[in-house]
């Protein structure tokens, strides 16, 4: 787990600087700066061009991962290389001519329940591509072991663009309308930085020769690409569909309880960056000894760090929702528990999408999205309709639970593996204790103050817990390294 945890230490603090950047730009820039209408439409669009990324460039960025190991010349890792690139135009050339002759029918469906998407409809497609390239070329890096500066390029840099413009919006250098057009430019230069450092690291010969098990891999990303649109589609479908339901606003306020429950993934998010590459690597080797101890130290490891994550958010959420300011968007706060819980129970199965994707179960990774996918759009369309946008996130949690579980029980079927000891149960019961200990505990201070108070206590508290009851060895190790 060495350079698991090096990689995964520096992209934690990566993602933790972004989020704080996107946590100020997102509960008080975007809240206070940018007409609600506009920021549910920017979240409309980046959405909706994420849940298209996975079929443009035909599901590469997982590719290159699953199949570069397997390569042992570099004539042939080169010609694997190139083809991720000039694949995908395929997809994306047809799909633009057809965009282009039936705009104005797409446009009107997309825009039937709030006309402000309308002018803006093409832009999804051209976000979509800026963002699914920028993921191929951050694979190319991954294989590499070099997974921090794409992490930085990812979470901080675009974020720290998007806190330009909001203040230029602020003074009235830019409308916002103008604004949308500047986010689309700045996914553009996301994706060129990507292209340049990847290319920095490793420059394939240009080859127009495809490799000799393309029939394998087009097989295989075929699945992929259909899986990660599925998978996309639970993270963005219910962004996507409130606009449907509900006035586009309403995504503004389901967006910010969104976020604030999403940095529970920040530890996950830091080591799939690493994690990922290396199962994959073990996996075309057989070392199945060797993935299933990833599997087990990075379930115990992620759960750990996203238990104190939960319990600072949902503990200080209250408060948070004070200082933003805007009370309409405290509508959230029931989201923010239920997306949580969702995020932790994800945590706590450490690399279990990273061996279903890159095993020779890879297929069943597709039925699994699949039917996720499904699900969670039919409970949306029924709960957003009962409970508004607190039934969107209730559909999320139900479907990661569910399949989730699922997934578990399929690889301990399959590979003899599963992820939990008995140590999983004391976490997740010393969670659960902190939780409705402090959970009706409120200080009578200034908010900021008393997420001040609240957060030291229990993480002090939580630290200490942890520690003394040994859950963890590389928490012990790291604690022994590091402190004296």
């Amino acid at each position: 787990m060495g350079i698991v945890l090096n990689q995964s230490f520096k992209n934690t603090l990566v993602l933790f600087l972004g989020f704080a950047i996107g946590g100020i730009n997102v509960l008080f820039l975007y809240t206070h700066f940018l007409q609600d209408d506009y920021y549910g439409l920017v979240t409309f669009l980046l959405s909706t061009a994420s849940i298209l990324l996975p079929l443009l460039v035909f599901g590469m960025q997982h590719t290159v991962i699953k199949f570069f190991s397997a390569y042992k010349t570099k004539k042939e890792q080169d010609e694997f290389l190139m083809s991720t690139i000039f694949v995908p135009l395929l997809i994306i050339v047809p799909l633009g001519l057809i965009g282009m002759i039936a705009y104005e029918n797409i446009a009107n469906w997309l825009s039937k329940e709030n006309t402000i998407i309308k002018p803006y409809s093409y832009l999804i497609f051209l976000v979509a591509i800026f963002m699914g390239y920028f993921e191929v070329f951050y694979s190319w890096t991954k294989i590499r072991m070099q997974s921090v500066f794409g992490n930085f390029i990812k979470e901080i840099f675009a974020r720290i663009l998007a806190t330009f413009l909001l203040i230029a919006v602020y003074f009235e250098l830019l409308t916002n309308e103008q604004f949308i057009y500047a986010i689309t430019f700045v996914y553009f230069v996301r994706m060129l930085l990507m292209m340049g450092y990847a290319l920095s690291i490793y420059r394939p010969a240009l080859v127009f020769k495809l490799p000799k098990n393309f029939k394998e891999i087009v097989s295989y990303s075929f699945y992929i690409i259909l899986a990660g649109s599925a998978a996309t589609i639970l993270l963005e479908i219910d962004k996507f569909m409130i606009p449907q339901l509900k006035q586009i606003a309403q995504v503004a306020y389901y967006s910010v309880g969104i976020y604030i429950a999403s940095v529970v993934a920040i530890p996950s998010r830091a080591m799939q960056q690493i994690i990922s590459p290396i199962t994959a690597k073990e996996l075309n080797a057989n070392n199945l000894k060797e993935v299933e101890s990833l599997y087990k130290k990075s379930s115990i490891n992620l759960l750990v760090a996203g238990g104190l994550l939960f319990l600072l958010i949902n503990l200080n959420v209250k408060d948070l929702y004070l200082i933003i300011n805007k009370p309409e968007f405290s509508v959230g706060i029931l989201i923010v528990l239920l997306i949580s819980i969702a995020e932790l129970y994800k945590l706590a199965l450490g690399t279990n999408g990273a061996i279903l994707v890159n095993s020779k179960y890879y297929k069943v990774f597709f039925y699994f999205s699949i039917a996720m996918a499904a699900s969670v759009i039919l409970l949306n369309k029924w709960l957003i309709a009962v409970f508004g946008i607190d039934g969107a996130a209730l559909a999320t949690l139900i479907v990661v639970l569910v399949f989730s579980t699922v997934k578990i029980l399929y690889i301990q079927q399959k590979m003899h593996m599963q992820p939990f000891s008995r140590n999983t149960v004391i976490v997740l019961v010393v969670i659960a204790v902190l939780y409705l200990s402090f959970n009706f505990w409120n200080f009578t201070f200034h908010p900021v103050i008393n997420i001040v108070l609240k957060t030291l206590i229990i993480s002090v508290i939580y630290g200490i817990v942890i520690f003394k009851l040994k859950v963890s060895n590389d928490i012990q190790d790291a604690y022994a390294k590091y402190v004296k």
